[in-house]
């Protein structure tokens, strides 16, 4: 059913966990599945230097937090703009109809993340 870089992220989470101010932290939830995204971000220079995610919900959403701290690493505000639910979908070998929610949370943590700055 899942590709298996979505269940490397899901089995292996990258950047697991939760930054300390001055890192921005937003939280965001799907309230149709329950499934909610927190999302901390430290820029240094104009780039995130660090991300960090915490997850509760299914395995595509735990997965796709992962794989969106790697995406977001080194990028700038108006590089992080550029980013979509389809290169989230990428970054996990796609996503079944299902699932596409988990990318869809994903983008609404940077979006989040994007007006707290």
């Amino acid at each position: 059913m899942y590709d298996e870089r979505l269940i490397s992220h899901f089995r292996n989470p990258r950047n697991a966990g939760e930054l300390q101010p001055p890192a921005v932290t937003v939280e965001v939830s799907n309230p149709a599945c329950g499934d909610i995204l927190r999302l901390s971000v430290l820029f240094e220079n104009g780039r995130t230097c660090n991300a960090a995610y915490k997850a509760r919900g299914c395995t595509a959403s735990i997965a796709a937090g992962s794989a969106l701290t790697e995406l977001v690493s080194g990028k700038t505000p108006a590089e992080l703009r550029t980013l979509n639910a389809a290169v989230i979908e990428e970054a996990l070998g796609g996503l079944p109809a299902e699932s596409k929610h988990a990318a869809t949370l994903c983008m609404d943590a940077v979006k989040a993340i994007l007006k707290a700055i």
